[in-house]
C-alpha cells in the first residue's frame, strides 16, 4: 500500500510493459451486494476477448464490505488495479483517474452496476476502431434497446423527459450535435482520453457534458453509439430532483469556463 498526492492506491497489481489494447474503467461507490456479480461478469467478458487488457476499478471511498470485494477480486485476477479515493470525490472525478491512469490505446468506461451489459462495450470499441476519437452511448437511437421490469414503466417516462429536457438544454447552450451526453458508457482513444482528461474540472454527473465539450474544441471526431441498457433500480425523487439540481449549476459552471476559454 501507498500514498500520493492525498490518494491511497491498493494493490499495485497492474504494472504493465507493453501497451493494453483496451483499458477498462470502472468507478465504484458502494453496492457492495451486487458488486461480486458485476466484477465477475467483467472477469468473463475480458477473459474472452482476443486482445490484451486491464480492468482499472477507481473505490470512491465506498464502505468497508464493497472496499474489500474489489480487494478480493484484484488480488486474484491478473491484470486488475484499484485506485482509492481518501473521500468521496464523485463519479467525474473517479473517471478522470482512472482514464489518466490507463495505460489502454483505447479507453472505455462504464458503470459499476452494469446497467450496459459488458458485451456493449464492444460496440464502443468498435467505433473507436473505425477512426473514432471519442464513442457515446446513445440511448435515443431507434436501434437502441431497453430491458426493465414493467413495473418501472412510469419512471422510464419521468426519467426520460427530464433526460430529453436536460439534452436539449444541453445541445441549446453547449454540445448541439450530441444526442444523449449522460449515458455511462463511453469510449476514448488514448490520444482523445489526454487531450480531454487533464482538462476536467467537474467532479460530478455532469462531466460528461465537459468531456464532450471538450473533445469538440479539440475537433475530435465524437460518433453515437446504440446500445441496450438495463433499469433495474429507481432512485428517490429527492435523490432525482437534487441530482437534476446540481448538473443545472454544473452546466453554468462548465460555461463560464468556456467562456474563459478554460478548455483550450
Amino acid at each position: 500500500m501507498s500514498a500520493s498526492g492525498g490518494f491511497i492506491t491498493f494493490p499495485a497489481t497492474l504494472r504493465v510493459i507493453d501497451q493494453p489494447y483496451l483499458s477498462l474503467i470502472v468507478p465504484v461507490f458502494n453496492g457492495a451486494l451486487r458488486l461480486p456479480g458485476s466484477l465477475e461478469q467483467l472477469r468473463e467478458f475480458l477473459g474472452s476477448r482476443p486482445y490484451s487488457w486491464e480492468l482499472v476499478l477507481v473505490d470512491d471511498h465506498s464502505d468497508a464490505d464493497a472496499a474489500a470485494a474489489l480487494d478480493a477480486f484484484a488480488s486474484e485476477v491478473p491484470c486488475v488495479s484499484v485506485l482509492r479515493n481518501d473521500r468521496n470525490m464523485g463519479k467525474g472525478f473517479s473517471v478522470r483517474r482512472g482514464m489518466l491512469a490507463a495505460h489502454g490505446a483505447y479507453r472505455v468506461f462504464t458503470d459499476a452496476d452494469l446497467a450496459y451489459p459488458a458485451v456493449e462495450v464492444d460496440k464502443i470499441l468498435a467505433a473507436l476502431e473505425r477512426g473514432a476519437d471519442v464513442a457515446v452511448a446513445c440511448r435515443v437511437l431507434l436501434e437502441s434497446r431497453y430491458i426493465m421490469s414493467p413495473s418501472f414503466f412510469s419512471y422510464l417516462y419521468t426519467r426520460h423527459v427530464m433526460s430529453r429536457c436536460f439534452n436539449a438544454l444541453v445541445r441549446w447552450t453547449l454540445i448541439p450535435h450530441v444526442l444523449d451526453t449522460q449515458a455511462g458508457l463511453k469510449g476514448f482513444s488514448a490520444r482523445a482520453a489526454e487531450v480531454v482528461f487533464p482538462r476536467l474540472t467537474i467532479p460530478g454527473f455532469a462531466f460528461d457534458v465537459e468531456a464532450l465539450l471538450i473533445a469538440g474544441k479539440h475537433r475530435l471526431r465524437i460518433e453515437q453509439t446504440a446500445v441496450t441498457y438495463r433499469y433495474d433500480q429507481e432512485p428517490t425523487t429527492v435523490r432525482f430532483t437534487k441530482d437534476a439540481l446540481t448538473m443545472a449549476r454544473d452546466l453554468v459552471r462548465i460555461g463560464v469556463n468556456h467562456w474563459r476559454r478554460r478548455y483550450d
